[in-house]
């Protein structure tokens, strides 16, 4: 029937609601007139699965719902929810079935005002994308605000950093003549070549250390003093990933390489005019720092590398792995710290780091999660008290850098989390052959560890028996997919966003316990099943891809909402660092524009979709 409302009221409630929200006014002004209005009671067909959408429709009162060809509800809309779009945008069948599960109005709007609309606002049109599309979108977006110098880490490739032509010398050159060609060419390192292959690297450093500290004979070749077989990067590699290879190995060269022949050098001082606040050189203070308030001090200096990071545009992902590494740094200074306070250990151990930092993963303000891995030899009587005094300090000594005791207690500290290999091969087969409520919790957090300290051979072993344990295992793999499929994300009937309603966290909601944990605990899932070695959340979700548990399409909006709720945390714990509050995980949708509201719900609708395709594949119903 003909449109007989006050065109007026239809111009506000379309100004309220995505994606007519980005529209100009007098283009609001311009389509009221142009719209037309439907009824559909109750339980009737709005758009049926598989039809022709000839116009798009908007819920003016009442509440639809959209269910896939299985019957599996999909979404619930209320006021604004737009149907028909995406298909009337691509051309093709409509994919869901829309019913109405109240008395509904409907808004019409002709395809030929779609279509104008969608050609002249790139906004508009963004919004009908496929989901997966608009999600990838809001991430790229998320970097692309980034502007002017501030974009230099991310837009440079190392080729763009390297000046000159590489520097290098014979592997049976003499050390003096190195010495020589380093200082006529005033460079402070040489590569070291066989032919036109690397085989090493010789700095001014090594010269110190190696050659006159250790009074070696200068006449002597310099493949006895040089650093062999260095890492090295590629020319079309981007300089941020340069960047993370020098924090991780603590180095201030990398050698360019491509096709097996040294194309130039890079250095941190080359990164360090990309970037002020360098990790690099942070790393190298705190592995010099010779007590923990030095560390602590060092330690502040971090907020300002990932504000850095943040207003470069670098990705979460990217992020978290330079706040890991340098947490890394930490860590491992307080353990040599303490072990130097300590003496030798009287048996050898293995520092293990979990949670987030093992999956390199880590944002500002997290709390403390390791343990102890002991030989086999540990004896209590004999050595618990070593081992005790080294938890202790180590623990308390990263409290007063910043990082908080673990509220659940899972830490070195606690006996239960400082064990010999047998009885944490033994916690494994009860968690894995019993899967009790709390074994799936720590069987949660320890299945996330890497080797932060001692003999890495141990953990190697431990990290084997935990691969074994779980592939094999698929009543422990359904225990973990019912602990994930049982998050609540924060939306609502409706798919509106949740917030808390009272208390300390009024008006906000928690990214991290509704989001970016329970796409955690799907990659885990999927990486135990398919026996990935990999830790990180989105190389476990490649994997998982790639054994056929995930389809490419859900590994690709997982990858999406994730970095999505992950940026979006970082960038708020950035802010409240920058007013001089703690950082936490509690984030007001009101602060955010539509934009980001729109892709805050579609990364928490991917969440929901892909906690009900965990509770399809693994036995989550034959649970008791």
């Amino acid at each position: 029937m003909p449109l007989n409302v006050e065109l007026a009221e239809i111009r506000d409630f379309l100004a309220a609601h995505a994606p007519f929200d980005s529209l100009p006014a007098a283009v609001l002004e311009s389509i009221p007139p142009r719209l037309s209005i439907g009824y559909h009671r109750r339980g009737t067909v709005v758009l049926a699965a598989g039809s022709t959408a000839v116009e798009l429709l908007v819920v003016r009162s009442g509440a639809v719902e959209l269910r896939d060809g299985a019957g599996e509800l999909v979404e619930r809309g209320a006021a604004g929810t737009c149907i028909g779009g995406a298909a009337l945008a691509t051309g093709s069948p409509q994919p869901v079935t829309v019913h109405a599960i109240e008395d509904t109005l409907v808004l019409a709007c002709p395809a030929e005002v779609f279509h104008q609309l969608r050609a002249q606002h790139a906004d508009f049109a963004s919004f009908f994308e496929h989901r997966a599309g608009r999600l990838r979108e809001a991430v790229a977006r998320q970097r692309r605000e980034v502007t002017g110098p501030e974009r230099s880490m991310m837009s440079s490739a190392v080729r763009d950093l390297v000046s000159r032509a590489p520097v290098s010398i014979r592997a049976d050159a003499s050390v003096l003549e190195a010495a020589r060609l380093m200082s006529d060419e005033r460079i402070s390192s040489v590569l070291v070549t066989d032919g036109e292959a690397l085989v090493g690297i010789l700095t001014d450093r090594d010269l110190r250390t190696r050659v006159l500290a250790a009074a070696v004979d200068p006449a002597g070749p310099v493949s006895a003093v040089m650093t062999p077989d260095p890492a090295t990067t590629r020319p079309d590699a981007p300089a941020l990933e340069a960047l993370l290879e020098l924090v991780r190995r603590n180095i201030h060269h990398l050698p360019v390489v491509e096709d097996g022949r040294p194309t130039g050098m890079v250095t941190a001082t080359d990164l360090l005019r990309l970037q002020q606040a360098n990790p690099v050189f942070l790393v190298g203070d705190i592995a010099k720092a010779p007590d923990v308030a030095t560390i602590a001090e060092l330690a502040t200096r971090l907020q300002r590398v990932v504000a850095g990071l943040v207003r470069q545009g670098t990705s979460a992902h990217d992020a978290g792995r330079v706040v890991t590494t340098v947490g890394d740094a930490i860590e491992q200074q307080v353990i040599a710290l303490a072990e130097a306070e300590l003496g030798a250990p009287p048996v050898p151990y293995a520092w293990l780091t979990l949670g987030s930092r093992a999956r390199f993963e880590q944002a500002l303000g997290p709390d403390q999660d390791h343990a102890l891995l002991l030989h086999d030899d540990y004896r209590p009587e004999l050595h618990g008290p070593w081992f005790g005094a080294l938890a202790e300090l180590v623990t308390s000594g990263l409290e007063t850098i910043g990082y908080p005791r673990c509220r659940g207690d899972k830490m070195a500290t606690n006996p239960r989390w400082r064990q010999p290999l047998g009885t944490w091969r033994a916690h494994v087969a009860r968690w894995v052959g019993t899967p009790t409520p709390e074994a799936i919790l720590e069987a949660s957090v320890f299945f996330d560890l890497r080797h932060q300290y001692g003999d890495p051979d141990l953990t190697a072993e431990l990290v084997a028996i935990e691969r074994r344990a779980a592939k094999g295992a698929p009543i422990f793999l359904a225990h973990l997919a019912a602990a994930a499929a049982s998050h609540h994300t924060p939306l609502g009937f409706f798919r509106g966003l949740v917030v808390d309603r009272s208390g300390e966290h009024r008006d906000t909601l928690d990214v991290k316990r509704g989001g970016i944990n329970t796409v955690v605990e799907i990659a885990r899932l999927h990486g135990l099943a398919c026996g990935s070695d990999a830790m990180s959340t989105l190389a476990r979700l490649e994997d998982a891809v790639a054994a056929g548990l995930v389809s490419p399409t859900l590994g690709a909006d997982l990858r999406d909402a994730w970095e999505f709720l992950a940026h979006l945390r970082l960038r708020h714990q950035v802010e409240q660092v920058r007013a001089g509050r703690p950082a936490d995980n509690w984030v007001d949708p009101s602060t955010l524009s539509h934009f980001e509201q729109r892709h805050l719900r579609a990364a928490f609708g991917v969440i929901r979709s892909a906690q009900g395709a965990i509770a399809q594949r693994y036995p989550v119903r034959e649970l008791t």
